[in-house]
């Protein structure tokens, strides 16, 4: 999961808005020429062979995108059926990237190059600190969802490397087993050190290789569809199998509502959100124009759209209704011992460990913007926030008892914010059109939209909790 790597300074911002006020006032036709206007009032634009050029940004914004949040997309599909599911999915794809536009529309207003920023020039200083809290919520939930697939699959990696038999008695009492206990030991020991680190750095290259790792996740839930038979095995393990006689089991279901269809829109949410990053990525564009930037958005969402559905559609027609809420914990049980899903594990493994240190730097900051701004900068507070953010996390994710629940809690509230509702009020704020125009409707429609769905998901999953 990719994070920003250019976010402007509130001081900065500031200063900018007095100009921006001003400039409103003297040209209220600049919106026309937005369109090819570099991202900075003043600047030069960056020659040919400056900058990303349109497919690493593509990439960049993919890298940005793709997280956990693909492993609970066939349980997604399972609770609202193939065609429920293609739609939905395609309506959050479509609304992200129409969120994007605004997103970019308001950034060519304000010359700010962080969504806390958009904040504080739509409504000052709260605006700020309620967008700044918003990402700090929302990267806790992804550093604790990222934490869960670690104490999920870390055991069975173990076991598979040093037991024939990952299922047996004496291998589930063995500590280097516990799955909290390997979470604790790797969160003290690799998680917080890297997250320590002052500047990305390396950390920004390997990051990337998370992205490879979805791709070859989604190949190989493919091939593997084939690994297992349907009905489902009674008994875990492809040397022992013992056929269900339910054959129902094996019909996909077009359509299909139940309480557990409540997670669907906020896990989608939550695999879409990358707006925290299009900023930056716009800045680092090669001849930075908002409609270059608006091609690279539809291209990066319709890219990850497509591996998102495919990955879900088979992982969805290998276990059908008995799909778990983390897609890889399936084949653990069904295929334990199997060489390409070990590499699959690892692959996400390596991947989650190296991304959560990422995800402590925009987190740090928001912590920093909101509750430390009146400070100067030093090694104590780093480090105190640095522990602190940590041990939350790890918190959640040793007593979370399922990543759903990160996805649904996190999904309906902070991610429907970043995605629907905060881009509509900004623009809606900001914007120097007509009321009735058609962006602002559509900013207005996207605003009811985020607000709806994520307090009724939100209602549907506590109401599912208390029912138990």
């Amino acid at each position: 999961m990719a994070l920003p790597r250019g976010a402007g300074r509130g001081a900065a911002a500031a200063a900018e808005r007095g100009w921006y006020l001003s400039a409103r006032e003297e040209d209220e036709d600049a919106d026309e020429d937005a369109e090819s206007a570099p991202l900075l009032p003043g600047s030069v634009r960056h020659p040919p062979d400056r900058g990303s050029s349109f497919g690493f940004s593509v990439f960049n914004l993919m890298n940005a995108i793709m997280g956990s949040g693909i492993l609970g997309l066939s349980y997604a599909m399972a609770n609202t059926g193939i065609m429920g599911f293609s739609i939905l999915l395609l309506i959050v794809a479509g609304l992200a990237s129409y969120s994007v536009f605004l997103l970019l529309s308001m950034c060519t207003q304000t010359a700010v190059t962080s969504y806390e920023d958009l904040g504080l020039f739509a409504f000052g200083s709260p605006g700020k600190v309620l967008v700044a809290t918003t990402i700090i919520i929302q990267n806790i939930g992804a550093m604790s969802s990222y934490l869960l697939i670690v104490k999920s699959e870390l055991p069975g990696a173990v076991a598979g490397f040093l037991s024939g038999d990952s299922e047996s008695g004496f291998s589930s009492r063995s500590w280097y087993l516990d799955g909290r206990l390997l979470l604790l030991i790797t969160s003290v020991c690799v998680v917080f050190p890297l997250a320590l680190l002052p500047k990305i750095g390396f950390l920004g290259y390997t990051s990337s290789l998370s992205f490879f790792f979805m791709v070859y996740f989604t190949l190989v839930i493919i091939i593997k569809k084939w690994s297992i038979p349907c009905p489902l095995p009674l008994s875990s393990g492809v040397e022992n199998l013992q056929i269900s006689n339910i054959t129902g089991e094996c019909k996909a279901k077009l359509f299909r509502l139940s309480k557990e269809s409540a997670y669907a829109i906020p896990t989608m949410a939550f695999s879409f959100l990358c707006h925290t990053s299009v900023l930056p990525i716009y800045c680092e564009l090669q001849s930075p124009s908002k409609s270059r930037m608006q091609n690279v958005t539809v291209t990066g969402i319709g890219l990850s759209f497509l591996i998102y559905f495919v990955s879900a559609l088979f992982g969805y027609l290998t276990f059908y209704d008995k799909v778990g809420s983390e897609l890889l914990q399936g084949y653990s049980r069904y295929l334990p011992h199997d060489t390409v899903i070990m590499t699959v594990k690892l692959a996400i493994l390596f991947a989650v460990i190296l991304t959560v240190p990422l995800i402590h730097f925009p987190a740090r900051k928001a912590v920093l913007m909101v509750f430390f701004s009146h400070l100067p900068v030093s090694w104590i507070c780093h480090i105190f926030i640095t522990l602190t953010l940590n041990t939350i996390v790890v918190l959640f994710a040793m007593y979370v008892p399922d990543i759903k629940n990160v996805f649904g809690v996190v999904g309906s509230t902070t991610s429907t914010c970043l995605l629907f509702v905060y881009p509509g009020l900004f623009y809606l704020k900001l914007s120097r059109e007509d009321l009735i125009s058609p962006q602002k409707l559509g900013a207005c429609a996207l605003v009811i939209f985020g607000i709806c769905v994520g307090l009724l998901s939100l209602i549907l999953i506590i109401f599912n909790w208390i029912n138990q």
